[in-house]
């Protein structure tokens, strides 16, 4: 054994009584290993040798449950607690569990606090911001500027002039058109060869031939 593990093994009882009688609860030889091996690093040999050997001596006390042993600290050490000290502990422990979630309460806010700042724009961000928003602004101005000094705005009887004549207009290209197709159609019933050469030998121009779409209503 080194030098190095023999410290250990030799200190092993005194770190583990101490921290049983400093906690005062029941643990397993696992829960200690996990608890005090990142700070005191006691292999798993050394840890149960000392926990038997403290048992052996009367200085903790033992438990089985099926194959697990559990450690805890001889009672007979602590002194007598009285109801008047049992309730005053209780008292004491429903205050420190509403502080615990008061400050429980408190990091939630300050943790949404800091994220909402956390995901705003900073100071060179908000200045490079503000300053496209001017130019943009400034922009707007010009253009509405521009707008207002033009001498041909339409009023709004001319613009209702204009869709009223579209409108009607429209309508009578709806109406011939239909007349146009009926014409046709019914020419086309004896007439020996296709659509396309009857409107070729006429001289009839359609819409489609201009790709031209009749607007809707």
């Amino acid at each position: 054994m080194s030098k190095v593990r023999a410290e250990a093994a030799a200190g092993a009882p005194g770190i583990l009584l101490r921290y049983l009688q400093e906690q005062n609860r029941p643990y397993s030889a696992q829960d200690m290993f996990g608890n005090l091996q990142r700070e005191h690093g006691l292999g798993k040999a050394v840890r149960t040798r000392a926990l038997e050997q403290l048992a052996q001596q009367g200085k903790i006390k033992e438990k089985v449950y099926g194959k697990q042993k559990i450690y805890f600290a001889n009672q007979d050490q602590f002194a007598m607690v009285s109801d008047a000290d049992l309730q005053g502990l209780d008292a004491k422990i429903v205050a420190l569990t509403a502080k615990v979630q008061s400050l429980q309460q408190g990091c939630r806010h300050m943790e949404a606090e800091l994220k909402e700042l956390t995901s705003a724009l900073t100071t060179p961000e908000m200045q490079k911001e503000i300053q496209e928003l001017k130019k943009e602004c400034a922009g707007y101005r010009e253009r509405l500027k521009n707008i207002k000094a033009a001498t041909n705005h339409v009023t709004p009887e001319e613009k209702e002039r204009v869709y009223s004549e579209r409108q009607k207009y429209c309508k009578e290209w709806r109406k011939r058109k239909r007349m146009a197709t009926e014409l046709s159609d019914a020419i086309l019933e004896g007439y020996p060869k296709s659509k396309k050469q009857f409107f070729e030998e006429v001289g009839i121009e359609t819409d489609e031939d201009y790709n031209v779409k009749l607007p809707d209503p």
